[in-house]
């Protein structure tokens, strides 16, 4: 991964391409016939070429403090190996994976779909694939088309990318989630029912962040009832939700069920 022989920039001002950065880079080790047949760059071709050292420094004015796009994570984690390989001082900046964030602003991108030469025919952008430059400049087009049509900023897709990928487009009312596995939460089952102060799609999306796993309706896999806060104690004459009844009677059957305001729910989020 840290073999590194081509090396493409490309900064962005106000929607467009701005500056460029392209170099060949001597790796300083073994070509591999497999990389050299996709690539199509060879040990003569680089050998007189700087090493990643020099070259990481002349990146530094356009990457240092910025957001660096990156589709998929390859050219991040061949970055990094090569900056450790070489015994180099990681320069800050936050990396950002157009992969990701297509994924989820195009929900049948969501599973396939979502490589970089497809989804540069998606949105009309034709370039030359697995050339460094090429690549760049791709990654940074489609990051922005996706920014277009979701509506998010650079700062809204940086936080999106940390929720998981719904199997619904983002618009959809459908709410059921995964839950991320890193969350604290992870493990718990909830469910929403009521009248909610944020949409419930919104409502779901925290909770998978948290580590929940977000299900339509009330199972025996349930661990926790989020209900609106004015129905937990509901007027006289009116009847509790379907699913609230449904889990009052599973919990006097014994089931562990927590029923919980969303007010708590809030908090909780906020903790």
């Amino acid at each position: 991964m840290s073999s590194i022989c081509a090396v493409g920039a490309v900064s962005f001002l106000e929607g467009s391409p701005n500056e460029e950065f392209y170099t060949l880079v001597n790796p300083g080790m073994h070509f591999d016939s497999v990389n050299v047949s996709i690539h199509g760059i060879s040990v003569s071709d680089s050998r007189n070429s700087p090493n990643f050292a020099s070259v990481y420094e002349s990146l530094r004015p356009m990457l240092e403090g910025k957001v660096v796009v990156t589709h998929t994570q390859f050219d991040r984690v061949a970055f990094k190996q090569a900056i450790k390989r070489h015994d180099l001082l990681e320069y800050e900046c936050k990396w950002l994976d157009s992969a990701k964030v297509a994924r989820r602003v195009w929900a049948d991108c969501a599973r396939s779909g979502y490589g970089l030469a497809k989804l540069g025919a998606r949105i009309g952008y034709r370039f030359t694939h697995h050339h460094a430059l090429e690549d760049a400049k791709a990654a940074g087009m489609v990051l922005l088309s996706a920014l277009r049509e979701s509506g998010l900023s650079v700062e809204g897709a940086l936080e999106s990318v940390n929720y998981p990928i719904t199997s619904q487009s983002a618009s959809s009312s459908k709410i059921s989630r995964d839950g991320n596995p890193d969350g604290p939460l992870f493990g718990e089952v909830v469910v929403f029912t009521g009248s909610l102060r944020i949409p419930r799609r919104e409502a779901a999306d925290l909770a998978a962040h948290l580590g929940c796993q977000v299900s339509a309706s009330v199972t025996q896999k349930t661990t926790l009832l989020v209900v609106g806060d004015q129905d937990v104690l509901v007027a006289k004459g009116q009847t509790k939700s379907a699913k609230y009844l449904k889990a009052e009677e599973m919990i006097t059957r014994g089931h562990s069920i927590r029923v919980m305001r969303e007010s708590d729910f809030a908090r909780m989020v906020n903790s």
